[in-house]
């Protein structure tokens, strides 16, 4: 049952089994794991079906540093799967390990643990198969190009998307259609209602929720889980201050520390030793239903030995139409289609179509992803008027068996973060529509974050040109402004998992520290980063956090002080 707050009222005195604060992918994953067996179980979502003015207003933030792109926090159903280009891969054995050289310990719990969720992520929620990232799938394309470059230092990292991306909402409206959950949208809570026992635990009681129209309602639960995304999840915590004036699970000052990201930006040009014609491996291509390309990053032996952070570069031919705006319109155009990638989908089957274009997968650009009225489509449509000579190039070998030389590549590069106190969300002192305190954001790249990458460069200088594959120009080192700082959308770590609340705020199964009775959902919840989008291992986590509260939900309930 879905409830509009901004046209509807609500049932009286409501009370659930599970309150789920955010309609995201984390939030969508609880509630669609837990429906259906017997539980109550809502989800309150800040925005509605569509996105609203009214909810971009509630999504402002001040941000210094690495820049907060507006469209990696969206207020509607869906939340940032209405947004994203797609691109997921299982993070690392490294992510999970031990390493010496970081502030603050890492995960609390094994990759091995997470692999049965990562599978269960890949059968209910269309990410791709286990399997296929590993060397049967799809780095076996590597054998289908022009080089084949073996590397000592290197490895390849695999990234595959959905063709078409996931749209969490559209997807998965059956939560919400055949009654197995209610869904709340025009629904933002302002703070989580607590109270605290004899012996120091917070107990939820209640969310408070404001609407659109002005009106304040209270949604009881025995359980509550905050999936509002990697700032906002913070941001309540912090704002809950009833039983605490310092935030829920803010006893030790670490709600909100550790903000991680993945820094991206083009530097570095590969001139290749002769040109080529078709390297889907690295370049990209689309293969049974999935695009993909595989990145490099330092071997993990190599990051251990160099104490260096697992981030990565992507290779992008640079085709005669490349950047060119009308081309990316196009492209556009046709990601919008659903119907028609679908078609295109089945035409292909088994085949590898090799990409022609960066846009036609994984980052995508501020033209695909900003806000649009219809006077903005009309200049997409003009772009590509304008520019018809590239756009007819890029359509013949598009349509047509035949590819374009490329000679020169262009480095993508990825950033892995480490978890920084001083990379932060707090409080800040200007105040929402709501009279709340927004969001302020601080996260730099650090030294460490920076000579991760500057190491990477350097060994692909090496043994790119000892490959045979070309000469690689970089200036990294002596850079005098880091040039990799392009906004990112993955907000990891603000509440991150740990096994001492001295240096985390959620335990091994995402309970708040002190609290019986609140879990957190998302990216907030990573200890590291790695350089993979976290959005399948968020979900992952979010069928493992949905399988324990099942366990915990045929306890009895705890006592409410």
């Amino acid at each position: 049952m879905k409830i509009d707050l901004a046209v509807e009222d609500p049932p009286a005195s409501p009370s659930y089994d599970v309150v789920v604060v955010g309609a995201g992918p984390a939030g969508i994953t609880v509630a669609k794991e837990l429906a259906g067996k017997g539980w109550s179980v809502c989800v309150l979502e800040s925005g509605r079906a569509r996105r609203t003015r009214h909810a971009d207003g509630l999504k402002a933030v001040t941000s210094r540093g690495i820049h907060i792109k507006d469209y990696s926090r969206e207020r509607v159903l869906g939340g940032a799967s209405t947004t994203w280009a797609g691109l997921s891969s299982p993070f690392d054995p490294i992510d999970f390990e031990p390493r010496p050289f970081l502030a603050v310990p890492g995960w609390p719990i094994a990759r091995e643990v997470l692999m049965p969720y990562y599978a269960r992520a890949s059968e209910r929620y269309r990410f791709g198969a286990l399997a296929d990232f590993e060397l049967a799938g799809f780095p076996k394309l590597a054998q289908r190009g022009d080089i084949r470059p073996h590397f000592q230092q290197l490895n390849e990292k695999v990234f595959l998307a959905a063709v078409p991306p996931q749209n969490f909402a559209r997807e998965h409206f059956d939560v919400w259609e055949d009654g197995g959950a209610h869904l709340y949208l025009d629904a933002t809570v302002t703070s989580l209602a607590s109270a605290i026992d004899r012996v120091g635990v917070h107990h939820i009681r209640a969310a408070r929720v404001r609407t659109s129209r002005g009106r304040d309602i209270e949604i009881r639960g025995r359980f509550f889980v905050a999936a509002a995304g990697g700032i906002e999840n913070a941001r309540l915590l912090l704002a809950s201050q009833g039983s605490d004036p310092a935030g829920l699970g803010n006893g030790c000052d670490q709600v909100g520390r550790y903000l991680m990201n993945h820094p991206k930006n083009y530097h570095g040009m590969l001139r290749l030793t002769r040109p080529v014609r078709e390297l889907p491996y690295f370049f990209g291509c689309v293969y049974k239903g999935f695009a993909g390309y595989a990145g490099l990053r330092l071997s993990e032996p190599e990051q251990h030995r160099r104490r260096v952070l697992n981030s990565y570069v992507r290779f992008e031919p640079l085709f005669p139409w490349s950047d060119n705006a009308g081309v990316e319109s196009l492209v556009l155009l046709a990601k919008r289609m659903t119907f028609l990638m679908r078609r295109f989908q089945r035409t292909k089957g088994e085949e590898v179509v090799t990409l022609r274009d960066y846009s036609e997968t994984g980052d995508d650009s501020a033209l695909q992803n900003a806000r649009k009225a219809w006077f903005n489509w009309i200049a997409i449509l003009w772009n590509i008027v304008r520019h018809a000579p590239s756009v007819l190039a890029y359509l013949f070998f598009r349509l047509s068996k035949r590819a374009p030389r490329v000679r020169w590549v262009r480095l993508r590069n990825f950033m892995e973060m480490e978890p920084h106190p001083d990379n932060r969300v707090r409080l800040g002192d200007a105040l929402d529509p709501y009279g709340l305190r927004i969001p302020s954001v601080e996260h730099r790249c650090t030294d460490l974050d920076q000579r991760s990458l500057i190491e990477l460069h350097a060994q692909l200088v090496v043994e790119l040109r000892t490959a045979g594959v070309g000469e690689l120009t970089t200036s990294l080192a002596g850079a005098s402004v880091w040039p990799i700082d392009q906004d990112a959308s993955h907000h990891m770590g603000t509440t991150r998992m740990g096994a001492d609340p001295a240096s985390s705020v959620v335990d091994r199964d995402c309970r708040v520290w002190s609290t019986s009775n609140l879990w957190v959902a998302g990216a907030s919840v990573l200890p590291t980063s790695g350089c993979a989008n976290p959005t399948y291992t968020l979900v992952a986590l979010a069928i493992r956090l949905a399988d324990h509260l099942g366990t915990q939900l045929k306890a009895p309930s705890p006592a409410n002080p």
